[in-house]
């Protein structure tokens, strides 16, 4: 884990989104290597998504090669319902990107049996080579 402290919110997300995209661009994914990153939602990745999408749309970053997968979904809440994280992520980041919506994982809140949904998105994570950069939040 490492802890950076900056001077305001706006620093600390660039800094955040430069980090990202530096070690998305030095791992040189592609068809066959896909960078692997786990995302958070709420108000603190705010500035850090609008950054990446920044970079994106300058043509600095591609999530063409990138598989993402969420931390975490209210339970009982429909995926479209706009307080979803479902909902926050495409919103808010997915739909800016080029991402496929496919590596684009987000856990079923509204499963039948959400034992079930948990253990298929952590065989999902262990199949993608696991994780290669998690980004926290704080609460």
């Amino acid at each position: 884990m490492r802890l950076v402290i900056l001077d305001n919110y706006d620093l600390a997300s660039e800094w955040a989104a430069k980090y990202i995209c530096n070690r998305i661009i030095q791992f040189k994914p592609g068809q066959d290597r896909y960078f692997t990153l786990g995302l958070p939602t709420g108000s603190t990745p705010l500035g850090c998504y609008k950054k990446l999408i920044e970079y994106h749309k300058n043509g600095d970053l591609s999530f063409k090669y990138v598989k993402t997968f969420n931390m975490d979904e209210y339970v009982g809440l429909p995926r479209n319902h706009p307080e979803s994280y479902h909902s926050y992520m495409w919103n808010n980041f997915f739909k800016h990107i080029d991402i496929d919506p496919n590596n684009a994982h987000i856990l079923d809140g509204n499963a039948a049996d959400l034992q079930a949904e948990c253990d298929a998105f952590e065989k999902k994570i262990k199949e993608a080579g696991g994780i290669d950069l998690f980004v926290g939040g704080f609460g």
